[in-house]
């Protein structure tokens, strides 16, 4: 069987907001989110928010972000998302409390079927629980789940989920070390 890319359909995938919303939301992203300027993040947070993300307090929004769909994002209390991340949201991404998304990381929703000759969509979420640190140019695929307080070291692809407080490198990431956090008494 060859591939044959003319069969490629993906009319089943609903992005969630019509055609106006997703256009606007296009240019807003491209004005106020992907600019290399530090815009306030209580700015960008208003607006990702009126976009419908559900976002929480203290949360940091560095400049050069790209976010897909912000209807399909959450980001708790206190996490911080670095410069030059790009958050695909094809599918929902949970960001938990207190995690980290460092400089270009990649966040991916959505890859295709290579076994399927019409090259099919696939859609599934990426979920980063609390207290995670996905390190600078790391790619999290899709389906992924984050295990609490686990890193994901710099340049590291993420296919499979990661257990907690672990350390994980390396293409495909695998477990490095357990991550201890010094006690502050």
């Amino acid at each position: 069987m060859n591939l044959d890319l003319s069969r490629f359909d993906n009319s089943w995938y609903n992005p969630g907001r019509g055609i106006l919303i997703r256009t606007l939301w296009h240019y807003i992203n491209a004005v106020f989110m992907q600019s290399p300027l530090n815009l306030s993040s209580a700015l960008k947070i208003f607006i990702l928010k009126s976009f419908g993300a559900e976002i929480g307090v203290g949360v940091v929004l560095k400049p050069s972000i790209n976010i897909k769909y912000p209807w399909n994002l959450e980001i708790g209390d206190y996490s911080w998302i670095g410069e030059g991340v790009w958050l695909d949201s094809l599918g929902t991404i949970k960001i938990g409390n207190h995690c980290c998304i460092s400089q270009g990381a990649y966040f991916c929703t959505g890859n295709h079927d290579w076994t399927d000759p019409a090259f099919g969509l696939i859609v599934k979420p990426i979920t980063v629980e609390d207290g995670a640190w996905v390190g600078a140019r790391a790619t999290v695929l899709p389906g992924v789940t984050i295990g609490s307080h686990s890193i994901i070291t710099a340049g590291s692809v993420v296919s499979k989920n990661t257990d907690p407080n672990m350390i994980y490198a390396g293409n495909p990431a695998q477990p490095a070390k357990e991550r201890k956090i010094k006690d502050v008494g």
